[in-house]
């Protein structure tokens, strides 16, 4: 079975988000599995000099992009037993960082031509080709209208994943023949046109064999209108080729008996986790005390991230006795509210408004519970993150924190952490504060320390998912 992915982003070559991780991580565990798992990338300028050094330059072909017809250097590099492709044009991809541009659409509109036409040139020939999110999910309907007809490609099948619905490429319409080189009848609500424009990802929705997105839930959820961003009438259409597979996280990499970042190994013991707390109420600034329930938030300072709710009741959340230590950076609002906070509560609130990965390892470590109370969340990696480090998550069940984070039940003391169903701040209160209550029963905790282990979320699992989706689309020919 042989696959290639198709992104604008793989870790660790460059990486903005969960994006970045699934194409870094997941072709690995796929190989385990027995799929010959490639990757095609943009060969950005940002990319390591280290891993620059190490490609073979394997040839050059033409990509034409509308009327223009522009380079494309191919280069190939193994890292980690896995293979990947880096396609190259300095007037497109040397810039800092991977998005942002005004010519965003034509940027990808090239890349993603220039996967198709580099494909008789590699030493692979793909049964699957593997897109994700929008800058690659025009390669559908381009693979449709331009190579459909060729031998070469007339057995590929593709499939796209959905990583985020809210971000879709949406371009003016001109550009459908400028740089995608279709014709009118693309322009059409059954194919590329969306509100007058051309959208990238709902061409990809129609023209792909199959989707998938990144948990069960959300798979669910953009299926309406809420979560649907204006797609969900043709989500519903296509609901019988959507899967949800939910991601995952390495487990060498994420380990607390081994993270270097941490301050004192352990795995399964208790008392080891609090003396990571210890150290790191310490380096926080925060009140050294192993009883404390330090609550932690390490995201994106969004809207999406459920901060509103954090706010709105901050204070009542303080009054439950309890410390917070929050990591991460974005609007200027919530960063300027921590760091007020962090004022008003001096050594209960640690502020950490920066990104920093050595840090983050220790405030999962070091934490007694993970508070994500998101308004909407694909998958979300860091209460995956949190589990692996037995920080309690504290979660709303919407998409993959619906999935992962189970509701602890005293009865019959199954669940990994706490959660709760409405987007409301006293919905959020008190299930922090039934977390707080159990925490104080020092039996209880244990059993939750316990269950929250006991979990599989490895890229192992997700690729026995992926692989079986394969073999279906193959089957399915």
């Amino acid at each position: 079975m042989k696959v290639l992915f198709a992104a604008s982003e793989g870790s660790p070559f460059v990486k903005t988000g969960g994006l970045g991780e699934v194409v870094g991580y997941l072709p690995r565990a796929l190989k385990k599995q027995g799929v010959e798992a490639r990757v095609v990338l943009p060969k950005y300028e940002g990319i390591d000099p280290f891993f620059k050094e190490k490609m073979e330059f394997q040839g050059d072909i033409t990509v034409p992009v509308g009327w223009r017809n522009q380079y494309c250097g191919i280069y190939k590099l193994e890292h980690l037993g896995v293979t990947f492709y880096f396609l190259d044009n300095e007037y497109y991809f040397k810039r800092p960082g991977p998005y942002g541009y005004v010519d965003e659409g034509e940027r990808f509109a090239y890349f993603s031509r220039a996967v198709l036409e580099c494909l008789p040139l590699l030493d692979f020939t793909p049964q699957i080709l593997h897109l994700h999110d929008w800058p690659t999910a025009v390669v559908s309907p381009l693979l449709q209208a331009h190579y459909g007809h060729k031998s070469f490609y007339q057995d590929m099948r593709t499939l796209l994943t959905i990583h985020n619905l809210h971000y879709q490429g949406v371009f003016p319409k001109e550009i459908l023949g400028d740089l995608l080189s279709l014709g009118w009848d693309y322009f059409k609500a059954d194919a590329l046109e969306f509100y007058d424009q051309v959208n990238f990802l709902k061409g990809g929705i129609i023209f792909s064999d199959y989707l998938s997105t990144v948990s069960k839930t959300y798979a669910r959820e953009i299926q309406t209108p809420f979560f649907g961003e204006g797609l969900d009438d043709l989500l519903r259409d296509r609901k019988d080729r959507l899967y949800g597979i939910i991601n995952g996280i390495d487990y060498e990499i994420y380990d607390p008996m081994i993270d270097p970042e941490v301050f004192v190994p352990y795995r399964r013991s208790l008392s080891k986790k609090q003396a990571n707390k210890v150290k790191l109420q310490e380096m926080l600034g925060l009140e050294q005390d192993k009883d404390a329930p330090l609550i932690a938030f390490v995201n994106r300072m969004v809207k999406q991230k459920g901060l509103d709710l954090i706010l709105h009741v901050f204070d009542e959340i303080m009054s439950l006795g309890v410390q917070v230590a929050v990591l991460g950076t974005g609007d200027p609002r919530y960063e300027d509210f921590f760091r007020g906070a962090a004022f008003r509560y001096p050594g209960r609130v640690s502020a950490s408004i920066l990104f920093d990965d050595s840090l983050s390892r220790k405030i999962y470590a070091g934490s007694d519970m993970f508070l994500m109370p998101s308004l909407f969340e694909p998958c979300g990696l860091s209460q995956l993150i949190a589990l692996r480090y037995a920080s309690i998550p504290i979660v709303r069940e919407t998409g993959g924190l619906g999935d992962t984070v189970k509701p602890y039940d005293e009865k019959i003391k199954e669940g990994n952490g706490f959660s709760f169903t409405n987007y409301n701040a006293h919905d959020m209160l008190h299930t922090i504060n039934r977390a707080v209550t159990f925490y104080r029963d020092k039996k209880t905790w244990a059993r939750i320390f316990l269950n929250a282990l006991e979990g599989d979320y490895s890229w192992n699992r997700s690729a026995r998912e992926y692989r079986d989706l394969y073999q279906l689309m193959l089957e399915r020919r």
